[in-house]
């Protein structure tokens, strides 16, 4: 459960405390009540199998693959794949490989449906890119939708990632893209669905891993 949960669910809690002491009636106890076991469960954070397998990719994201696809970025080529997050699906953000954290950059923005393509462009998101332990860039995307008001992130540039860690998250209805080399492997395709951290989205044919990276992760775990 994120905190974020038991913050919204016991304060309206204690308002329906409070109505039910007025009132003694549930016609102005129940919607509290509702909508703080509607918090409980939409903040849930369930745990995860990270897959151990050099080259993969995992979801940053759970909900539903909208586009797989080819972009000129100003840094070259890339592969991004999109992720709809409705307010049913954890909204819990993972980051998608194991390497350092290299830059997070976060812009304000519109809200439009998260849906819409333009969103990848025009809505409040928060950027990171991490140097993968593997020897590539990857970057991901976290977008603020239609009903998302808040962007959630954990972490700072410096810090060192596992593959499927937890980030942060965003609240409500929103979108997560993920940007690859060009050459990485999709596997999956529009109308899939995902889980962060255990469905894996993509492959990349890796060199070794890079010593100095890997040497950090270590340091990080004693």
């Amino acid at each position: 459960m994120v905190r974020d949960g038991y913050f919204y669910g016991l304060a309206l809690a204690a308002v329906a405390a409070v109505l039910w002491g007025f009132t003694r009636t549930w016609f102005w106890v129940f919607p509290p009540l509702v909508l703080g076991a509607f918090f409980l469960w939409f903040f849930r954070d369930p745990g995860r199998t990270i897959p151990t397998e050099r080259g993969l990719i995992v979801s940053p994201a759970d909900g539903k693959v909208t586009e797989v696809v080819h972009i000129k970025t100003p840094d070259g080529d890339r592969l991004r794949v999109s992720i709809f997050l409705s307010i049913f699906d954890v909204h819990v953000n993972r980051s998608p490989v194991e390497g350092v954290l290299r830059e997070v950059r976060y812009r304000k923005g519109e809200y439009l449906n998260a849906l819409n393509p333009e969103s990848a462009v025009r809505n409040e998101q928060n950027l990171a890119v991490v140097d993968c332990i593997e020897g590539y860039q990857i970057s991901f995307v976290q977008i603020a939708g239609l009903l998302a008001r808040r962007i959630v992130f954990n972490k700072r540039p410096g810090d060192y990632l596992e593959r499927g860690e937890r980030v942060g998250l965003i609240k409500f209805g929103s979108r997560t893209d993920i940007l690859l080399p060009a050459h990485a492997e999709p596997l999956v395709q529009p109308g899939d669905r995902v889980r962060g951290g255990a469905s894996i989205v993509a492959r990349i044919a890796a060199p070794e891993a890079d010593p100095m990276l890997a040497a950090m992760g270590a340091e990080m775990l004693v």
